[in-house]
């Protein structure tokens, strides 16, 4: 397997930043050729490629560092990019006097110039159909804004643990699914109206959060997903609060759950 950490100039947002970028390479049973073939560093097809994105607080090392996902990308043959959000939601912010060029453009720089870094010096695809983004709580609600944004870019979602109602709906109160779904962000709902009226395809959502992380939220955003013609899946019976023992468990089964049609759809190597 290779893990790269990736320090480059980013154009968008005028500085060095850093990614870990998982590639799957020869394996140690490969390189014994126990899997009947000859060891080789060439890959038979470029890879579909998850951009996989952290929450509140974390860096593009999180993911690598309380989870298995190195393991599992490398078992399943998928390349998985993680770039740093900064706290910035993966949005563009308002201009500041004291930066040159105004303020950091974290939408763009994950939209446009993260896929091209990575199609310009990794194998992987740039096929719409094996391409994936995904994320937990701040990083769910980003990977919801850039999928429901440009949804032609994107195969498959997976939102964990997201904060997918409006943050400012007291959070005391019980409300029922109803109302819930009233409460949906309103820019979520603006952006399904306008992709809906542009005659744009959704990609498949994949929605999970813990038993313990109020999964009525959850379920109202599914339902409300699935109301207006897009397909979603779920998965809100795991006993876990806002935690990574959850989010270990959601990134195996995001993984297994991707509607992949590449050429290394449905294999399994050993590690």
């Amino acid at each position: 397997m290779a893990l790269f950490h990736v320090g480059f100039i980013s154009y968008t947002l005028m500085r060095e930043v850093d990614m870990n970028v998982i590639v799957p390479t020869c394996t140690i049973p490969e390189s014994m050729g126990m899997n009947g073939e000859a060891p080789t560093h060439k890959h038979k097809a470029p890879f579909p490629v998850l951009y996989l994105l952290h929450g509140f607080g974390n860096n593009y090392s999180v993911w690598g560092r309380y989870t298995n996902v190195e393991r599992y990308a490398e078992e399943r043959q998928i390349v998985v990019v993680m770039i740093s959000g900064e706290n910035k939601s993966y949005r563009n912010q308002e201009a500041s006097g004291n930066l040159i060029g105004g303020g950091d453009r974290h939408f763009d720089f994950l939209a446009k110039e993260v896929p091209e870094f990575i199609q310009a010096n990794f194998p992987v695809s740039d096929r719409p159909e094996d391409t994936y983004i995904a994320g937990l709580s701040m990083g769910s609600m980003g990977s919801l804004l850039h999928s429901l944004t440009n949804p032609e870019n994107f195969c498959a979602v997976g939102s964990f643990s997201g904060p997918l109602i409006r943050m400012d709906l007291d959070r005391s109160k019980e409300y029922t699914i109803e109302e819930l779904k009233e409460n949906i962000s309103p820019e979520v709902v603006e952006l399904i109206k306008k992709g809906k009226a542009e005659g744009k395809k959704f990609p498949k959502y994949y929605i999970s959060t813990g038993l313990k992380d109020g999964p009525d939220r959850a379920k109202a955003f599914a339902e409300y997903l699935s109301e207006n013609g897009i397909e979603v899946t779920t998965n809100f019976e795991k006993n876990y609060g806002h935690e990574w023992r959850c989010w270990e468990e959601n990134i195996e089964e995001f993984l297994d759950w991707l509607p992949r049609t590449d050429a290394y759809a449905g294999s399994m190597r050993q590690i």
